[in-house]
């Protein structure tokens, strides 16, 4: 799309039922949840695959998960799971799995961010090929990222910090 601000997006309700629809941008200056489609990438090592925000992005500078996009009005959530691990990282998920769903609100760059994470496994062995929104990847092992919590934990955004937290205690809280 030549205008994220312009797409449409569903309106829900916390249990995911649709109430109604408008734009992104809309949505996001109300604070009406909607959905966002998240995957970590996770190689056959078991490392995960994270990528270093751009500058003008929420979370700049930090690493979060690899692929993160809104699902648009009446789009199929894996279908926008789809889309975004092509749009963001340059692969076609396959295979994948459905881990998780958490609740994520904040304010952030002027907007009211008010959104259901669906958080999936992509399980792959590819590098990703970064779009405008990132600037390198890292894959981290299971160790590093339990240290890198420990010593460094705005080595990650906040995003993926309440992902971690809440989808993946068992490496967060280690």
């Amino acid at each position: 799309m030549s205008n994220t601000n312009q797409e449409l997006v569903d309106i829900i309700t916390p249990d995911n039922q649709v109430i109604g629809s408008k734009l992104k941008i809309d949505a996001h200056r109300d604070g009406d949840l909607h959905r966002i489609v998240i995957a970590e990438l996770i190689n056959e090592k078991g490392e995960y695959c994270f990528v270093r925000q751009a500058t003008d992005r929420q979370d700049a500078g930090q690493y979060v998960s690899p692929v993160g996009g809104h699902v648009s009005s009446g789009e199929e959530i894996e279908s926008a799971l789809i889309r975004e691990s092509e749009e963001e990282v340059g692969i076609t998920p396959d295979p994948y799995e459905f881990v998780g769903s958490t609740l994520y609100r904040r304010q952030v760059i002027g907007r009211d961010e008010n959104h259901l994470f669906l958080i999936y496994n992509i399980y792959t062995d590819q590098n990703p090929v970064l779009n405008h929104e990132s600037v390198e990847f890292r894959w981290f092992s299971l160790d590093e990222i339990k240290q890198t919590l420990h010593t460094n934990p705005d080595t990650f955004g906040a995003a993926w910090h309440h992902v971690f937290e809440n989808i993946f205690p068992d490496i967060y809280q280690s």
